[in-house]
């Protein structure tokens, strides 16, 4: 069990060990991050006034139109589905401050989105110079409505939004960006660059509005994961002789969902890659636990000192259980702080998660352990034989993660071994979250689960009381 303690550590260092892209070695770089101290992407143009106090912000969008980079050297009109536009109230120019936003998008209609994880969906439709739509944004204190109109007339709440805490004197006005689109490549299916333009109307301002003219800034000096251009003069404004205005933009404001897996940083599991060979060597030593007094004979001596033969197949699951536990336990406490100081030294991304999702990726490799150790030693008590019970754990186990990580696999069928197989238990190390609202590559290629991380551990959790079951009712119903 040492060696698998070694395994895991070992493993795990060297598999996050590459050089930092770009020559960034020992740089100081880290993922803004948004109110609740997620990773946020923070990135758009935005042509804006102080607002002090409450106030109002009415403006009519006449239109949203993008152009995406094919990949092919061409470019493509057309704003990609989650391209934004509309008005926004920031606390600061600052990466990563408090807002509340109601858009248009370039495929799901009106959206109310605030600190960056919240998002309510409004009228379904596209913004066309045929079909323009009236937007507006009520600051009341922290808290913020969005409303929206087909005529400027009858108008229809989207959602509202409480900031608390949010300063009393606040940045807002017109906004414009877009995420990377999905196009298809001669090389495949991938993400290219994208920008997105919106039309306004003049705006209506009541409340606490500066008089001073209106500001076009950068926010962001690059658009984060999101693959959009990071060359800042892609973005600006004009205001036309009637106080309208058009808006380009490229980036996002949104959580970060992809970069840990786009070669600019690491998520905490990436340390816990080792696992996989920590579980073989426990695997082995679990299933030898047992197949080894069959093997010497010995098993008949220990059920004549204890007849009750449950009694010694729950004692040996006791023990191999609880050790695989601990040192599943003491793999990942030792391997993400220091994977975590290894990387940011090197200049890579770390993805920050909450202490409490650390500690149930912690805990949560203890308990993958313990239930790969219990699946053993009843897939060893069946067989009788070692290397045909560790060779088919290895098989349902350790082979479908290799498998279905590595992305050799379809989409469809790497998920399907991650729900049906032991490996599923894989699924509480993962803290990458999962968003509606961001487009991303959802697949276990990039570390994303088809189970909840609880869900993916029951699953394998099922298979080892299975098969300890059976290997309890196979030790009574026949002789030693």
């Amino acid at each position: 069990m040492a060696g698998a303690l070694l395994a895991t550590i070992v493993v795990g260092l060297l598999g996050t060990a590459a050089p930092a892209p770009g020559g960034r070695d020992g740089d100081s770089v880290s993922y803004p991050k948004g109110p609740d101290g997620e990773a946020v992407n923070d990135s758009f143009y935005f042509v804006h006034k102080v607002l002090t106090g409450d106030g109002t912000l009415t403006v009519p969008l006449r239109s949203l139109t993008g152009v995406a980079d094919t990949g092919t050297g061409k470019t493509a009109p057309g704003a990609q589905p989650w391209a934004k536009t509309g008005i926004i109230v920031k606390e600061s120019l600052t990466q990563g401050s408090p807002y509340a936003a109601v858009m248009a998008t370039g495929g799901h209609g009106v959206r109310m989105q605030y600190n960056y994880t919240h998002d309510t969906a409004g009228p379904p439709g596209k913004v066309t110079q045929e079909f323009p739509r009236w937007l507006r944004l009520v600051r009341s204190g922290d808290s913020l409505t969005g409303y929206a109109s087909t005529d400027g007339s009858h108008w229809t709440k989207v959602g509202h939004a409480k900031l608390p805490g949010l300063a009393r004197t606040v940045q807002a006005g017109l906004f414009a960006t877009s995420p990377e689109a999905k196009q298809d490549t001669v090389a495949g299916t991938g993400f290219s660059p994208a920008v997105a333009t919106g039309t306004f109307g003049r705006p209506g301002l009541t409340g606490g509005w500066s008089q001073s003219a209106w500001n076009g800034t950068q926010v962001g000096g690059d658009a984060g994961t999101s693959g959009s251009y990071t060359n800042t003069t892609e973005g600006g404004f004009t205001q036309t002789d009637s106080g309208g205005f058009t808006v380009t933009g490229a980036g996002d404001i949104a959580p970060v969902v992809g970069g840990p897996v786009m070669g600019v940083g690491f998520s905490v599991e990436n340390f816990l890659v080792g696992t996989f060979a920590g579980l073989v060597v426990m695997i082995a030593v679990s299933t030898v636990f047992i197949t080894g007094e069959y093997r010497h004979g010995l098993l008949r001596m220990t059920m004549t000192a204890t007849p009750l033969r449950g009694r010694v197949l729950g004692a040996k699951g006791l023990v191999a259980g609880g050790v695989a536990f601990a040192i599943g336990l003491a793999a990942a406490a030792i391997t993400l702080p220091l994977g975590e100081r290894s990387a940011r030294g090197r200049g890579f991304l770390v993805f920050p998660i909450t202490s409490a999702t650390e500690a149930r990726v912690v805990a949560g490799t203890g308990l993958l352990c313990a239930a790969t150790a219990v699946l053993a030693l009843g897939a060893g008590a069946l067989l009788r034989r070692s290397s045909t019970a560790v060779a088919l754990v290895i098989a349902s186990i350790v082979l479908p993660f290799l498998l279905a990580t590595s992305g050799i696999l379809p989409p469809g069928v790497s998920q399907w071994l991650l729900r049906a197989t032991p490996a599923a238990g894989f699924a509480i190390q993962q803290t990458l979250p999962q968003y509606a609202q961001v487009l991303s590559v959802y697949e276990p290629s990039t570390g994303y689960y088809p189970l909840a991380p609880w869900v993916g551990l029951a699953v394998l959790g099922g298979y080892a009381a299975l098969a300890f079951g059976l290997a309890m009712v196979r030790l009574r119903g026949r002789d030693v």
